[in-house]
């Protein structure tokens, strides 16, 4: 492992399979209700990896969409059973696939594709890498990434107009990511 102070770059970092360690990782976003209000929330249930191979990264991860939380039961269980929203019968997982993950002087960014609804669409996340750290005596990854989507490209449309106008949902969802990941056990 990089020294804490040492500026990381992904061939710095011990090669094979990081996991994200969900105990200390969560998965989060917003977006606007009722035009001035912002509703946030996030999913319980993810996994995902960091892969490092010959100097270069790449990551992917998914996340159980039955798990949504935006504190608010009634609402949830709409989100997770409506087919206006994530009807996790048909579709039980978010996923996302990075073809490249650049991990260079603080800096991340991860441009991929995410599948949502079974529907596919680009998406870029770009963040901050934490210095190399511990996380309960082991060594440990731990960036933050953010980015957005349009909803209406995955197929949720639905919407209503207020009576004072404008929408009630906002369209674009921005994404929040707090991820920690552990390094492979024998690296």
């Amino acid at each position: 492992m990089p020294a804490i102070d040492e500026v990381v770059h992904v061939r710095t970092l011990p090669a094979g399979v990081w996991s994200v360690d969900r105990a200390n990782s969560r998965v989060g976003f917003s977006l606007k209700h009722m035009v001035l209000r912002t509703v946030r929330g996030g999913f319980g249930d993810f996994d995902g990896v960091v892969e490092i191979r010959d100097g270069e990264a790449r990551a992917h991860g998914s996340v159980s969409a039955a798990s949504i939380d935006t504190r608010d039961g009634v609402r949830d269980e709409h989100l997770r059973r409506s087919r206006d929203f994530f009807d996790v019968e048909r579709h039980p997982e978010i996923s996302f696939r990075s073809g490249r993950l650049e991990l260079d002087d603080g800096v991340v960014s991860a441009e991929g594709e995410l599948t949502m609804r079974g529907v596919t669409r680009p998406l870029q996340l770009r963040g901050h890498l934490g210095s190399p750290g511990c996380q309960d005596g082991e060594p440990a990854l731990k960036m933050t990434l953010q980015g957005e989507l349009s909803r209406s490209d995955f197929g949720l449309v639905w919407n209503q107009t207020l009576d004072t106008g404008g929408a009630l949902l906002g369209d674009t969802v921005k994404i929040d990511l707090e991820l920690t990941a552990v390094p492979p056990a024998d690296g």
